[in-house]
């Protein structure tokens, strides 16, 4: 009996005040000592955030006795952290003074910490509001092409992820609203995202290593889309969106409402889009004149829509989503000798989602933050009506985050996190086999201001188990061209060897950042961070021909050898699996104060035993025979696809990234931006589809009805580029955007106009797989409408 009374005492104080409350009252100004109308006032470790009336003012009357912490932002201004301690009495003469910025500042959601463009150790990005939609396009990637320090692997405009800082595919984490998207889009180009930017409310890009945060699957960056599928409020607020789009007659319809009543929130939001076939400045592919101006089978059909609800608590809330997308799209650029084969790709996905948040103004413990999701995804590859590959991905995810309020000066939290993916590629082209991958970590992270400074700590430890039960060792004919009668190494067995493969891995983080406001208006920010990634089934276990980006893909669990003759075959390896690891420092240097702003980062990062595909220079049958399907000669009925091979070595990435923010005018702003990255293997030469330097400007208009920006980039040429790859020619982009905004009973309209490639130029994206047969779409104009209320 008494050691349950212990227990409960114990479990109560965890949550119970531990001084008297007390009130807080003050008022938010600019440097002139004018008020600040609607600023919001966020007190830490209390749930919902405050807006500063007319007069700037802002009251709280539930505060804990001693030292706290104060967010205030509005828009236009940088964002301020104040750090108070509480008398016995209150504190009733509060000031707050926000410094005027060019810059645009959004908090970040995909971050324990409070993080913003301006805040944060690690450089971050955030696309919202109108900024968002003007660069909105049918892909995540796409989307997200024009950002500093972001790519995109171009894939014929029907599917792309971005590239971060040169990083892609399973090093780059995609999530929404902060768990993972659950497709298959890291394990091909050709896969779409699943996450939908028509309905999204901002967009959060996270560069370098967020392993602490994330997993190890985001030790390049993460891009968290963010929607209000759990509704965290009961305000009656929608849009919605009609658009038209030229260069492949291209028509959206989107829209998202929330409401609700007294404790109860209620969200819906839905799109639909189809196009067809894009446009080309000249011929698709590159040297050959076919007389078309169109990419063929570039196609796409998809919509969707979410139905989420909350239950509202004094101290935080707990809601539940469900979403269902479908999307059907062709695979541009599949032949099969001189014949163009239409394969299409039909993805279905259904996620729920399960959020809750709450807050607990005394006490050790200040929020408990739960995340879980369900996600059934299923993409097949359908050539001549035929279903060849089907891929499908059964993802279960729980995060759990115990926040703790101050002690000794740091505030911080406890996560606990579980992955388990079901994936399976099935049929004829399936060239990776089944395999469930669970991982299970947990999670430190603390940060205290020492005066001007900020310090940020953390620490991640994982256990990743890579399972797959029935991994085909195939035959596989590998020769160079102009090889005569190769042999078939296989000695007639359509399979050489079946087997189980079991990897037990146990990644962890170390991260370590500082921000420094050495000056009014200026701060540094260092970020140093270790980080590991266990490698994904389809970098160890793929053997067999990738329908989409036109090769023949090996991992990392086989080898080239050669034989007595000194031909080439492929076999197990007897090297070990290992871990990357990658060593990791950014330095950001900020101004973003006056009229004038600028955002300077540099970076460099060391990855070890990274896997990349390496070009081996070889051929492979790709299991195709159309000889009956045509009076075309063919040596060999089946197409040759180049074989790839996972490799691991050690690389070397580092650049940089510059934004400079001019507001020379009230209504007027210059922003010119640029990055690069050197990504080579550290025993010299480069790494396959890195992205050339890129120098930008943008002149913006805001005026009281009309707004506008007229963007100009120039791509360089890529000539640094990894063996038995092509160097690609440098471009220039010219965009428009145009908006006119009119108020109609009540509610705002929005009637506007986005020019993309204006000048109509021929650009090949280096990053692309299909950069030779599918350039980025020609002169574009797209009319749209919008709506809010």
């Amino acid at each position: 009996m008494v050691r349950k009374h212990l227990i409960a005492i114990s479990l109560s104080s965890l949550f119970s005040a531990t001084a008297i409350a007390q009130s807080l009252q003050g008022q938010v100004v600019d440097e002139s000592g004018q008020p600040i109308s609607g600023a919001s006032v966020q007190l830490h470790g209390v749930y919902g955030t405050q807006v500063a009336n007319e007069q700037g003012q802002f009251s709280y009357s539930q505060v804990r006795e001693g030292k706290v912490e104060l967010h205030v932002s509005a828009p236009g201004f940088a964002h301020k952290s104040v750090r108070l301690n509480i008398p016995s009495q209150g504190l009733a003469d509060v000031r707050v003074v926000l410094l005027d910025t060019s810059i645009e500042v959004v908090d970040v959601t995909a971050s324990p910490f409070h993080a913003s463009a301006i805040e944060s150790a690690l450089p971050v990005t955030v696309l919202s509001g109108d900024k968002l939609r003007n660069k909105q396009a049918s892909t995540l990637g796409d989307t997200l092409a024009g950002e500093v320090g972001v790519h995109s692997n171009f894939h014929g405009s029907v599917a792309s992820t971005p590239i971060i800082r040169g990083l892609d595919g399973p090093r780059v984490l995609i999530t929404q609203n902060g768990l993972d998207a659950g497709d298959a889009s890291r394990v091909g180009p050709d896969h779409a995202v699943s996450a939908e930017a028509s309905t999204a409310t901002q967009i959060e890009v996270l560069r370098g290593p967020a392993t602490l945060f994330y997993g190890s699957g985001a030790i390049g960056g993460v891009v968290n889309v963010v929607d209000n599928r759990v509704p965290t409020d009961n305000q009656t607020r929608g849009e919605w969106t009609l658009e038209h789009t030229s260069v492949n007659d291209q028509k959206l319809a989107a829209f998202n409402l929330n409401s609700g009543l007294d404790r109860f929130a209620l969200h819906l939001d839905g799109y639909w889009r189809e196009s067809d076939d894009y446009k080309v400045p000249g011929p698709a592919e590159q040297g050959i004149d076919d007389g078309a101006d169109k990419v063929k089978n570039s196609a796409a059909q998809s919509h969707g829509f979410t139905l989420g609800g909350s239950y509202l608590l004094d101290n935080g809330y707990v809601g539940i989503s469900y979403g269902r997308l479908d999307r059907e799209y062709g695979v541009p650029g599949h032949s099969h000798g001189d014949e163009d084969v239409a394969v299409t790709a039909d993805m279905q996905q259904d996620r729920v989602q399960l959020l809750s948040e709450l807050r607990f103004e005394q006490g050790f413990i200040s929020a408990i933050r739960t995340k879980l999701s369900y996600t059934d995804y299923e993409h097949a590859e359908i050539e001549s009506g035929l279903v060849g590959t089907t891929f499908a991905n059964e993802s279960k995810e729980a995060r759990v985050e115990f926040l703790h309020n101050e002690v000794l000066g740091w505030h911080g939290g406890l996560s606990l996190h579980y992955k388990r993916s079901d994936f399976a590629a099935t049929g004829a082209e399936a060239f990776t086999p089944p395999s469930v991958t669970d991982s299970l970590a947990l999670a430190l992270m603390e940060e205290r201001h020492f005066g001007p400074l900020l310090a940020q700590l953390g620490a991640r430890i994982e256990r990743v188990t890579l399972k797959a039960d029935n991994v085909l060792f195939p035959e596989a004919v590998v020769h160079a061209h102009g090889d005569e009668g190769h042999e078939d190494l296989s000695h007639g067995d359509q399979v050489i060897r079946r087997f189980t493969a079991e990897h037990e891995f146990e990644p962890y983080s170390l991260s370590a950042g500082l921000v420094w406001d050495f000056s009014e208006g200026y701060n540094l920010g260092l970020s140093l961070s270790h980080s590991q990634r266990a490698p994904a089934a389809s970098e160890l276990l793929s053997f067999g021909p990738h329908i989409g980006t036109g090769s023949y893909e090996v991992g990392a669990l086989f080898k080239l050898y050669q034989d007595e003759h000194g031909d080439a075959y492929l076999g197990l390896t007897d090297q070990a699996v290992d871990l990357e690891s990658a060593n990791n420092l950014d330095l950001t240097l900020r101004k973003f104060s006056g009229d004038l702003g600028f955002i300077l980062n540099g970076f460099y990062n060391r990855v070890d035993n990274y896997y990349y595909q390496q070009n081996t220079g070889l051929f492979a049958e790709s299991g195709h025979d159309h000889s009956h399907d045509h009076d075309h000669d063919h040596d060999h009925g089946d197409e040759e696809l180049p074989v790839y091979l996972f490799a691991q070595d050690d690389v070397v990435l580092h650049g940089f990234e510059s934004q400079l923010f001019w507001q020379f005018l009230s209504e007027w702003k210059l922003t010119l931006q640029g990055d690069y990255v050197r990504a080579r293997l550290q025993d010299g030469g480069d790494l396959p589809r890195t992205p050339p330097l890129r120098l930008g400007a943008n002149l913006a208009y805001e005026g009281q009805s009309l707004s506008g920006d007229l963007g100009v980039t120039r791509y360089f040429n890529q000539d640094r580029t990894a063996a038995l790859e092509s160097d690609t020619d440098g471009y220039t982009l010219v965009d428009l955007n145009l908006t006119y905004h009119l108020g109609v009973s009540g509610h705002e309209l929005a009637i506007y106009l986005k020019g993309h490639n204006l000048t109509d130029e021929e650009a090949r994206p280096h990053t692309s797989f299909l950069k030779h047969l599918a350039p980025l779409p020609g002169r574009s104009v797209a009319l749209g409408i919008r709506g809010y209320f």
